[in-house]
């Protein structure tokens, strides 16, 4: 068995301290981090906000709808 490290997320691992504090910035509801997909998702708002760099683009104008495919 390898000890091969665990590939990053698509847009960086996120601070946990961070993930306590994020909220949706439209329902002001908790966000769940997706880590394979690199997004912070509010089932709220049906909308996934894009990490970048490990830093989260908390505009609803960048998100991604739910129900659209991933990029």
């Amino acid at each position: 068995m390898s000890d091969m490290p665990k590939p990053a997320a698509p847009g960086g691992e996120v601070d946990p301290s961070l993930l306590e504090i994020l909220v949706c910035p439209v329902t002001k509801s908790t966000l769940r981090y997706d880590r394979a997909r690199g997004e912070l998702v509010s089932e709220a708002a049906r909308l996934a906000y894009p990490i970048r760099d490990g830093i989260p683009i908390m505009l609803p104008e960048e998100a991604r709808r739910l129900d659209d495919p991933a990029p």
